[in-house]
């Protein structure tokens, strides 16, 4: 049975930085593209990140370009997203989840998700 597994989330100052954790059980997330997504409440759910299952490539939305980071750590089979100089804007709920192909993220179709972890952002 897959599994993915969200972690890290909290509560954070503005500017104040959290490192998200993906961890995968039943399946190499290696072997898969692993995207982040967020949705804000009464917003529609939005791609915030992902990384190549075929080489290094990291994509990035416009709004977190410059703040977050995305890796890979296969030995954890985990994927983590390193998000700094949080704002008010980023507080959602993140998710992630996998796919076949990069495209997946961009226009949807990604196989596996977890349940999603909150991130408020208050001072």
């Amino acid at each position: 049975q897959v599994q993915l597994v969200e972690s890290g989330g909290g509560l954070v100052q503005p500017g104040g930085s959290l490192i998200l954790s993906c961890t995968a059980s039943g399946l190499t997330l290696d072997r898969y593209v692993v995207g982040w997504f967020r949705q804000a409440p009464g917003k529609e759910r939005e791609g915030v990140s992902c990384i190549s299952n075929r080489d290094t490539s990291t994509y990035y939305a416009a709004f977190v370009q410059g703040r977050f980071i995305i890796s890979r750590d296969n030995a954890k089979n985990t994927v983590y997203l390193q998000m700094n100089d949080l704002k008010p804007e980023d507080t959602a709920v993140y998710y992630c989840a996998t796919a076949s192909k990069i495209s997946a993220w961009y226009y949807g179709g990604m196989d596996y998700w977890g349940k999603g972890t909150l991130i408020t952002v208050s001072s």
